[in-house]
């Protein structure tokens, strides 16, 4: 059963600033706390588990290369 993301506040408070940053640079538009939130919420719930499972996927084989690597210095037998 896959767990939720969690952010801490003070994760949840950089990343709904940030987007407020980025509506605000690039989009010439304002972007409320309560619509940060919702955005921010948004992209943890439906895209988040996109991400991570990209970071496992990644972390799984930078292991698998790692763990190969073990075999290339094993002391062959005479």
């Amino acid at each position: 059963m896959q767990q939720p993301i969690k952010l801490n506040e003070r994760q949840r408070s950089e990343m709904i600033d940030s987007l407020q940053t980025y509506f605000d640079q690039e989009k010439d538009e304002q972007l409320g706390d309560l619509a940060a939130g919702l955005l921010l919420d948004f992209i943890v719930e439906e895209l988040g588990p996109i991400f991570y499972n990209a970071g496992i996927e990644a972390s799984y084989q930078f292991m698998n290369e790692k763990i190969e690597d073990l075999f290339g210095i094993q002391v062959r037998e005479r």
